[in-house]
């Protein structure tokens, strides 16, 4: 007897094991038995345009049929990806997963199943297998050579030349005009050939996990990306598109988006007959109806959207799959149609569970080398650079975008050379114990050899800082174009000898190397280790960081500036003139500074001499320098004025600005950019005294440094004023963003003094409040339910005539004190004893400022409650923790979203701060490279951090023009690892907030002191009491 051929499969096309396991099975379960009855052949055509036998009982309910696809495949992560076909009615609808097969599919003989992506995730580093990666790339190169996936000529050249070299390898223009003259991946592709190969020349070296990766990093910034149609009309008749994404239910007019409908402001979703119905949570501020109405073609089609829209909310939203609703007695009203499945949480966890086994798989239509392996490959192979990626999420009282939560993951990933290998083996061998399989907690560390060219190596960004998946909508940042485009990603493998998928998160991802201890021993013992090296170090560090803020203005912002005729000539040349030359010298400056710091380490051709080891010649010719600019300088409280008032003159010139503030560039309020030459200033003040004490007075150095510290003092006493006037109207400008319903906020004479979370007596017991203190009055506010998240006024109380008193045991509140005015007594309380004595201090300053004045307060709110009756007696307001803004109307433009400013970040961490405050963070602002550790991980990172504005922010390098994350300190605390927790380092410090926690580690003692003496101060929040010393203590 001969043996019958086998059919090939998916799975024997992709080289996968037949034994594979389902992607819609939690951890540890087994496949449902099959109903009763034959299976049935189905067609079902993958995303590579080839077509499957796909076998399935027909009275199975759909699910079976996806499922079936998934093992097929050996597909981990199926949740995203449906099933679509034609029905009976010539309309593409989703299979539905829990309705019999044959219900649906009328003709399974003939009719085709397409496979295709269902949802996508707002981030594409939530995929976490190389395979799905891969499947998404396929579904944007579909899209593309469709016409679904609209957008620029440049952005569409981006996208094919990733697709060109993930199918044919590195740059060779023969090879790439015969490549692109046999594959049209779009419409009318002639025109952009050589576009396409410019493109495609920049990325050299990158492997086909690696142009998916930036494939997709590309296509997620573009409109359409993922956006799937809906003819439909609005109520005047006008024809329009409704589509659903993630965040939301979207309107577009053509190919363009009009208006949005966030998920945090949809009540109800529901359809009758052929009309869609849209039901708003209600917004006093709200401009249209609470109801939307939308007209399509047919029932049917109504239906279909409407169930699409039912199933992305669930997906993104839900943290586990919906109950079904109880059958009724009698009868149905209305559809029983619900979400079946995993949500997005749900499928990050089981990944990140490790329920799943890496198998392999091969491109259909690449010609390179791209396998996921269970076999570990020869030493040979392996580069010496560790990836690491990390899965982040985030919980509601962190407001930072980096926060790793205890599902994070961390996964240590060894790069493959598929080219050609490295020239330096790392044995594996003798450190199998740490590099072939390292698992603690659930995060994955190794530790490997350094090479010295990836020193400056860069990975490009994602930019994408992403949240919960339930809460995906705090996770979009779609305003950024297609960036990095001459970067490029090593190929990598895994620790165990898999390789791995393209790396997950833009802020673990730049090339860093975990380093042996006899390594770093070694790279210590090639630098100097004088006190006074590190000081002109740090002067380099920080120079490097106030060179990219000037360039926030000078080149950034002037870009946007000059892109529309909305600012003023006048305003144009105040605020340039000045920040140009700045920015000039400054580039001058850091030059000399790097070049005395490698003469110093002796790094060039001279040798290391006395007259090379000094920086205070360089600073004091440079501070001589600088005072030819004092005028200018005094200058910037101008331009300062001038902006604010032009933008609250022009709506064009305000819309350019808020755009502006969305953009990752700047990292910081606008505004606080035309601050940093004042900062600057001081931290040069602060160094040259730390370079005085340090040096004795027979030191080559002292008399230039002395004299350098002479110079910076003279020209702060200059500019003192200019600067507290500056700080005082900058303060107040933002806190106008941040709370709605004042009238007259920013006026003469007024100075913000405290700002912080409360809790208010009233008769529904304590509710939190959000307080500011100025020098005239109090204001209480609350976080409504708004389009920008801002606080709604509640009250006022006038300083003028107010006592303040003790009263823990009239009303039995801890922490708490009673504020009596004119017309209102209050009763609030805080989260700590401590916290309320800087209150009870800072109000009682301020009644004693309030009085010297002589005078009542102007009436601050737009409409004041009678007869000074508080609105907490009134109706309840309606807050939301996680709101984000919704369209006005369906032209208007969606407001900013102010979820990381520091009058949120105290409101979530439950904290103050106060004047003091904010100007001891501008003096301790500090820049240079740390060792980051996660709690459960032994993998130590290096990162490029800046402190400012009591945060931190993460750079994959100084060189990098945007932070990729950041980490607000305030709430947290700083302590020193104790023995138990078996860190064995020196130079390392803690931060913890909760159940978050950190540990950073420094280069040497020096810097390891000076981040805990910077980070202190904005994790200890200082008392009001010194706020006149303060002030003393500020004048030079």
């Amino acid at each position: 007897m001969g043996e019958t051929e086998q059919q090939q499969t998916a799975a024997s096309r992709l080289g996968a094991p037949e034994s594979a396991g389902i992607s819609t099975l939690e951890h540890g379960t087994k496949p449902p038995l099959s109903p009763q009855g034959k299976s049935f052949p189905f067609k079902v055509q993958m995303l590579d345009d080839t077509q499957e036998m796909i076998e399935a009982p027909l009275r199975a309910p759909g699910k079976a049929l996806l499922d079936a696809v998934c093992s097929h495949l050996n597909l981990v992560e199926g949740d995203y990806f449906g099933l679509e076909f034609q029905d009976h009615r010539k309309i593409m609808v989703w299979l539905d997963l829990l309705k019999p097969i044959i219900k649906q599919v009328r003709r399974p003989k003939t009719t085709v199943l397409k496979f295709v992506v269902k949802f996508f995730p707002p981030d594409h580093t939530q995929l976490q297998e190389e395979l799905t990666r891969y499947l998404f790339a396929l579904q944007v190169k579909q899209d593309l050579a469709q016409g679904k996936l609209t957008c620029n000529e440049s952005s569409a050249a981006l996208l094919i030349s990733h697709i060109v070299q993930s199918e044919i390898g590195d740059f060779d223009e023969a090879v790439d005009r015969e490549h692109l003259s046999k594959n049209a991946y779009m419409p009318q592709q002639e025109a952009l050939e050589e576009k396409i190969m410019e493109y495609h020349r920049n990325h050299f070296g990158q492997t086909p996990a690696e142009s998916d990766f930036q494939l997709l990093e590309v296509g997620r910034r573009l409109e359409m990306y993922g956006i799937r149609l809906h003819p439909a009309k609005d109520r005047e008749g006008t024809k329009i598109n409704l589509a659903v994404a993630n965040t939301g239910i979207l309107v577009f007019q053509g190919h363009t988006k009009i208006n949005g409908f966030n998920w945090a402001k949809v009540r109800k979703m529901s359809f009758k007959r052929k009309r869609f119905l849209i039901k708003l949570r209600p917004d006093a501020n709200s401009s249209y109806q609470d109801t939307l109405e939308f007209m399509m073609a047919s029932r049917d089609f109504c239906k279909s959207f409407w169930k699409i829209c039912v199933e992305y909310h669930a997906f993104f939203r839900l943290f586990e799959e919906p109950k079904p609703k109880p059958k009724p007695v009698l009868f149905s009203r209305g559809s029983s149609f619900r979400f079946s499945g995993r949500t997005q949480k749900q499928v990050l966890d089981y990944v990140k569970e490790g329920g799943h086994k890496k198998v392999q798989f091969e491109r259909k239509h690449s010609k390179l080398c791209s396998i996921r392996s269970l076999s570990t490959p020869s030493s040979d192979q392996i580069s010496e650079s560790p990836k690491i990626t990390l899965v982040p999420c985030s919980q509601p009282d962190e407001v930072q975008s980096l926060s790793p939560c205890k599902e994070e993951k961390l996964v240590t990933e060894v790069l493959v050379q598929h080219k050609s290998p490295s020239p330096k083996k790392v044995p594996l061998e003798k450190k199998s114990n740490e590099g072939t399989h390292l698992t603690i907690d659930g995060e994955e560390a190794a530790k490997d050899h350094i090479q010295q060219n990836m020193k400056n190596a860069h990975q490009p960004s994602t930019g994408s800082l992403t949240g919960s998946p339930h809460l995906s909508e705090l996770s979009i940042n779609s305003q950024g174009g297609t960036t990095g485009l001459n970067s490029t990603l090593s190929p990598n493998l895994s620790p165990d000898g898999k390789p791995s998928s393209p790396l997950i998160s833009p802020l673990l991802n730049e090339s860093i190397c975990i380093r042996t201890d006899d390594e770093e021993d070694s790279r210590k013992k090639r630098f100097p280790t004088d006190k006074a090296y590190y000081i002109s170090k740090e002067v380099s560090a920080t120079e490097c960081t106030y060179l990219k803020d000037l360039e926030v203005i000078t080149v950034w912002f002037q870009n946007a500036a000059n892109k529309d005729d909305s600012m003023p000539e006048q305003l144009k040349n105040l605020i340039f003139s000045n920040f140009d030359p700045l920015h000039k010298f400054h580039s001058s400056f850091i030059k000399e500074v790097d070049q005395r710091l490698a003469l110093w380490e002796g790094r060039s051709n001279s040798h290391m001499k006395s007259e090379n080891q000094k920086i205070g010649d360089v600073m004091l010719k440079n501070i001589q320098g600088m005072k030819q600019f004092t005028s200018n300088l005094q200058k910037h409280y101008e331009a300062l004025m001038e902006l604010e008032k032009a933008i609250k003159n022009s709506r064009k010139l305000d819309v350019i600005c808020r755009d502006f503030e969305q953009e990752k560039v700047c990292y910081l309020p606008l505004n606080m950019f035309l601050l940093r030459p004042l900062h600057r200033l001081m931290h040069y003040k602060q160094i040259m005294e730390r370079l005085c004490k340090h040096y004795s007075p027979n030191n080559v150095d002292f008399r230039d440094t002395r004299a350098a510290l002479a110079e910076i003092s003279e020209m702060l006493a200059q500019l003192h004023g200019t600067m507290i006037k500056m700080e005082n109207f900058q303060k107040l400008q933002e806190l106008k963003k941040d709370v709605t319903g004042i009238d007259n906020l920013v006026i003469p004479g007024r100075e913000f003094i405290r700002l912080g979370s409360l809790s208010k007596l009233s008769g529904k017991g304590l509710q939190q409040r959000m307080f500011f203190l100025f020098n005239d009055a109090l204001l209480y506010t609350s976080r409504g339910l708004t389009s920008s998240n801002q606080f709604k006024i509640h009250g006022q109380l006038p300083l003028f005539n107010m006592t303040v008193e003790e009263s823990d045991d009239e009303w039995g509140v801890p922490h708490c004190i009673t504020l009596r005015s004119q017309n209102q007594a209050i009763v609030v309380a805080a989260s700590s004893q401590p916290e309320i004595e800087k209150w009870s201090e800072d109000i009682q300053m301020a009644i004693g400022l309030a009085e010297k004045s002589g005078g009542p307060v102007p009436e601050l709110m737009a409409s004041s409650p009678p007869d000074g009756k508080s609105p907490d007696e009134g109706p309840a307001d309606q807050e939301s923790e996680d709101d984000l803004s919704a369209s006005r109307s369906s032209l208007e433009r969606q407001s900013p979203h102010r979820g990381n400013t520091t009058v949120h970040v105290c409101w979530h961490r439950n904290t103050s701060v106060s004047v003091i405050d904010f100007s001891v963070a501008v003096e301790n602002q500090l820049s240079g490279n740390l060792l980051r550790k996660f709690k459960n991980s032994n993998g130590w990172q290096k990162l490029w951090v800046v402190f400012t504005n009591f945060c931190l922010f993460f750079y994959k390098s100084h060189q990098d023009s945007h932070p990729l994350a950041s980490l607000p300190l305030l709430g947290y605390s700083l302590t020193i690892p104790s023995e138990s927790e078996n860190i064995h380092k020196d130079y390392v410090f803690k931060l913890h907030f909760k159940s978050h926690v950190y540990y950073f580690r420094a280069e040497n003692e020096y810097t390891f002191e000076r981040w805990m003496e910077v980070i202190r101060s904005a994790t200890d929040c200082a008392s009001g009491s010194r706020l006149l010393r303060h002030k003393e203590s500020h004048l030079y």
